[in-house]
């Protein structure tokens, strides 16, 4: 026993450095004002406009700060960030929004910063070189959707009053890359192809297929439009008129779409933070992705925090910056963020007095946990949904027979019962309850109907079913949700699958890519709104990743936003989770909860549904009346 407690102090040692004897990381930790909580990976990146997973967003809002501010107790409430104030210009139709931006606002280097900032911003999360997975985000804004996606040929021709028809009868047009297309100028979109290209297709027409109603006049005109911006070397961006503008340097106007009193909401998502022009361009162009700016050496924030140290899968840290502008109130000195992948050991470091607080719990140690430290275990709701992403574009999931199939062959209640055992509910849909929206109630267990409907694709009881495998991430409970759906799918279908493992950067990669039959997935609310659940699957989307698209679906969504009664808006977009149920590109599991240890030296870390805690407004403060380590 004497030699098991000298090994746990002497890795305590080298955990934490020199430590008074028989004090623990967060003991040394809480006292020198350091939070440490387990992160589960290493983080893609840092760049706030490449990543788009819950990890990295939890290193970027330390670093970062957007307009707005979460409340670290009150969900839907903004505070002051950039923005020391923010209002619509019409309060009955709030389509265009100002925010009057601090004069104190500094990058973490001195520079100052103003809302050339956030122009800047803007456009590089939008340049279609960059690829940003979230550029959606920012389609509120007036013409960031057709800049994002190059609509080269409607941008060339919305303003001609000459053009003889309307653009709305040219949908069937490939403008965007198709993969399904007859020729490959119509794989590659009339948008994209080069000038050269376009000479070709001038004396060459069969080399793009146009769809009948389409007039020779037309095709005509289109491909002069598209030759003639190709030959000028511009970029699009000199043809649109971005809804986002700045009168002064401390004034940003934003000028939407469409009607959104949530924009606020909208805004505290990291897609809108600002970056430092200055230190990305020194760095390379605006539309690189991966380059220098974002190492410990280079990277200029403007969060409360600034990154000091990233040793890869060891620890990610970041202490306070002086140049904040409320730095006087940030109530901790520091972060460490540990990417430690494996539940089991995140919780035996907890219990061993390592962390602050915890990524989650193993399920098999929240009954543990409740017995021996209920006030230590957080049980929360959390604004989010588990789903299993289908790829529509590979056989037999081609289908959307077989989709339906294998999400009704899912007892979700076995699941949460036996393997979860975090109190989650059963999806009935995509978009979990909140507010006055109406769940859906379209999936469910049946597995009758599962057989019924895979023998209806050509598949009776599985036979003849072409090889499949499920992708999901490296972690023990990962294999082990995948496991139990394996003996699921094998029992109620007759239908065997592989599960393939990879680790986060990769799996998301190949998810990306499209390499996969079934693959594990999830979203987290970036708002309160159900659109944050629906927009992702937009044609083209960067997190859509399953290859399916439909025009109903996206006009519906569009229809929503010109819907100003928030009753009636919801009615439209439950409509549009109708449609995108109905074709089931995404098998829904449960909606989620938060299930993870938090120690008690950690103060104002409030249940938040979006799991946003603004890390600015924490204290570590030692009850004197506890011992050292409660966990022990």
């Amino acid at each position: 026993m004497r030699i098991i407690k000298i090994l746990c102090l002497l890795a305590a040692a080298l955990f934490t450095g020199a430590c008074k004897e028989g004090e623990t990381a967060v003991d040394r930790a809480t006292r020198d004002g350091i939070l440490i909580m387990g992160n589960t990976s290493e983080p893609k990146g840092l760049d706030p406009h490449i990543v788009s997973g819950v990890l990295e967003s939890n290193i970027i809002s330390a670093l970062f700060e957007g307009l707005v501010v979460a409340h670290p107790s009150k969900d839907g409430v903004a505070l002051p960030g950039m923005a020391e104030k923010w209002y619509p210009t019409d309060p009955k139709k709030p389509d265009e929004w100002v925010f009057e931006l601090r004069k104190d606002a500094t990058w973490s280097d001195g520079t100052p910063l103003t809302a050339e900032d956030f122009l800047f911003s803007f456009r590089r999360i939008l340049s279609p070189s960059l690829a940003s997975d979230y550029s959606f985000m920012l389609y509120y804004i007036r013409d960031a959707e057709p800049y994002h996606k190059s609509q080269r040929s409607y941008l060339t021709c919305r303003n001609d009053e000459s053009f003889p028809v309307e653009w709305d009868t040219l949908k069937k047009v490939d403008f965007g890359p198709n993969e399904k297309g007859e020729t490959d100028f119509n794989k590659k979109g009339l948008d994209h192809l080069k000038a050269e290209q376009l000479r070709e297709l001038q004396f060459f027409p069969l080399l793009f297929q146009w769809p009948e109603e389409v007039s020779p006049e037309v095709r005509e005109i289109l491909l002069e439009k598209n030759l003639e911006f190709a030959k000028s070397g511009k970029d699009l961006w000199e043809l649109i008129d971005f809804g986002a503008t700045a009168p002064d340097p401390h004034t940003l106007r934003v000028k939407l779409n469409s009607p959104i009193a949530f924009l606020p909401e909208i805004t505290k998502h990291y897609t809108w933070f600002p970056v430092p022009k200055h230190s990305i361009l020194e760095h390379g162009r605006i539309g690189d992705r991966f380059t220098d700016w974002t190492k410990p050496e280079n990277i200029i924030s403007n969060g409360a925090f600034i990154l000091t140290s990233w040793k890869f899968n060891d620890h990610i840290q970041v202490e306070r910056n002086p140049l904040y502008w409320d730095s006087s109130n940030v109530g901790i000195n520091g972060i460490r963020y540990l990417p430690i992948s494996n539940l089991y050991t995140e919780d035996r470091m907890y219990f061993d007095g390592q962390m602050h607080i915890t990524y989650t719990l193993a399920p098999e140690l929240i009954e543990y946990a409740r017995e021996r430290y209920p006030d230590q275990v957080r049980n929360e709701l959390y604004l989010g949904t588990y789903f299993i992403r289908a790829n529509v574009t590979r056989e037999p999931f081609t289908d959307p027979r077989v989709r339906m199939a294998f999400s009704k062959a899912i007892d979700q209640q076995s699941m949460i019962t036996n393997v979860l055992k975090g109190g989650q509910k059963p999806a009935g849909g995509l978009v979990p309850p909140f507010g006055d929206y109406r769940p859906a109630k379209t999936i469910g267990f049946d597995p009758e109907g599962a057989r019924k409907l895979l023998a209806e694709a050509g598949y009776p009881g599985g036979k003849g079913i072409p090889e499949i495998e499920f992708l999901t991430t490296d972690k023990e409970t990962s294999k082990a949700n995948a496991e139990a759906l394996q003996a699921m799918w094998k029992d109620n279908l007759g239908v065997s699958i592989r599960i393939r493992q990879m680790e986060w950067t990769s799996y998301i990669t190949t998810m990306f890519e499209k390499d996969y039959g079934l693959a594990a997935g999830g979203w987290i609310g970036d708002y309160m709104d159900p659109l944050t659940f629906l927009d992702m699957w937009m044609k083209d989307g960067g997190n859509n990743r399953t290859g399916w698209h439909n025009e109903e679906f996206e006009a519906l969504l569009k229809k929503a936003g010109n819907t100003g009664d928030p009753q009636a808006r919801y009615r439209v977009l439950e409509e549009a989770e109708a449609i995108f149920l109905s074709e089931t590109p995404i098998l829904p599991l449960y909606w989620y909860t938060r299930n993870y240890l938090i120690h008690p030296d950690v103060k104002g870390w409030d249940p938040l549904i979006l799991d946003n805690h603004p890390y600015k407004f924490l204290r570590l403060e030692r009850n004197p009346d506890l011992p050292q380590n409660p966990a022990r």
